[in-house]
């Protein structure tokens, strides 16, 4: 992740839950706010409802390689936090890819839609 940072700390994720926007489609909560950093930081978040260990961690790299491959379409300056629904245990990379762009235009956050 070039222009990129990631959500570590637990009290980031929730300052983003509770401040930012959210949507939702069939695989994935995407949560947004401005953070006024210039960069993105993004965080992921599967929970145990989704698989066990092996299971979580293939769904995040999903992701984060879904938002990496098109990371120079989204603006900067914001805070992400994707959350995995339990559906995605099944989604294939294309699946997650697709819904992560869905999400990222329903809150206009990417600059041009592929």
């Amino acid at each position: 992740m070039n222009n990129s940072e990631s959500l570590r700390k637990n009290r980031q994720f929730q300052f983003v839950y509770k401040n930012g926007r959210s949507y939702a489609n069939k695989y994935l909560v995407m949560y947004v706010k401005e953070n006024g950093l210039g960069m993105n930081r993004i965080g992921i978040s599967v929970s145990k409802r989704v698989g066990n260990s092996v299971v979580r961690h293939r769904v995040k790299r999903l992701i984060k390689e879904s938002y990496r491959l098109h990371e120079n379409v989204f603006n900067s300056g914001l805070d992400m936090v994707i959350v995995a629904r339990e559906r995605t245990r099944e989604a294939d990379f294309y699946e997650i890819e697709k819904s992560l762009l869905h999400l990222a235009k329903l809150h206009e956050v990417i600059r041009v839609y592929l």
